[in-house]
């Protein structure tokens, strides 16, 4: 049993972790292929077709932690960078509809995706979980999506193209609490691409760690 104690999301999630780890391996081989050999990368048209039906979806534990930070903090508004099939966003949303059935009130989760197949089906997934009503999925580009935020954030998950993941903070950072928390993925694997995002860390005061999950999982708090 997972920290989420709902044995239909469980058994939904069960699934769609499985399809996203049988992809997994291909994923793997695509991106070290298309770092290995800036001379020729694949053009956008060859990429989007590979991606277009991979879950790209957050580990199981990486995301049964965000649940658990979640309710720690009481998380009312959340936002996530690169909804993909909605797999994470599931986890984010029943946190804060356990912190609402909890203690009252109401919440979101502000989530946002290019691909508008991967929105749809991330739609679908949501409304079988029944947490439609704690997503507001935007879809399109996050530089116009997130333009709109009403209220402080409590919580942020980065789990995107790297190259977006500072523009995305940038954006979502006004909005964060003192105390929020944001997450990022692979920041130990891919340390020298996260530089920009170290950065911006660093210069608007975030407290953070690089915690050992695979491939390593920033922790970071805002300070200020």
């Amino acid at each position: 049993m997972s920290v989420i104690r709902d044995s239909e999301l469980e058994s939904l999630l069960a699934g769609l972790h499985a399809r996203s780890d049988a992809q997994a391996a291909a994923m793997r081989s695509f991106l070290d292929a298309s770092r290995t050999n800036e001379a020729q990368p694949p053009a956008a048209k060859e990429a989007k077709a590979f991606l277009s039906d991979k879950l790209v979806a957050l580990d199981s534990d990486k995301a049964e932690f965000c649940y658990q930070i979640c309710r720690a903090n009481n998380a009312r508004r959340i936002v996530e960078i690169g909804t993909s099939y909605g797999v994470s966003t599931l986890y984010l949303a029943a946190a804060v509809r356990d912190n609402v059935h909890a203690s009252g009130g109401d919440g979101v989760v502000i989530g946002t995706e290019y691909e508008a197949n991967k929105a749809s089906a991330a739609r679908a997934h949501f409304e079988q979980a029944g947490l439609s009503r704690y997503i507001d999925l935007r879809e399109g580009d996050l530089r116009q999506t997130l333009r709109q935020i009403d209220g402080p954030v409590d919580f942020m998950l980065v789990d995107i193209w790297i190259t977006m993941a500072r523009p995305a903070l940038e954006l979502v950072a006004p909005h964060l609490r003192s105390g929020a928390i944001v997450i990022s993925d692979n920041t130990e694997r891919h340390r020298d691409e996260y530089a920009d995002y170290f950065a911006f860390l660093e210069a608007n005061g975030f407290r953070t760690m690089t915690l050992p999950f695979d491939g390593g999982l920033e922790l970071s708090v805002r300070c200020q």
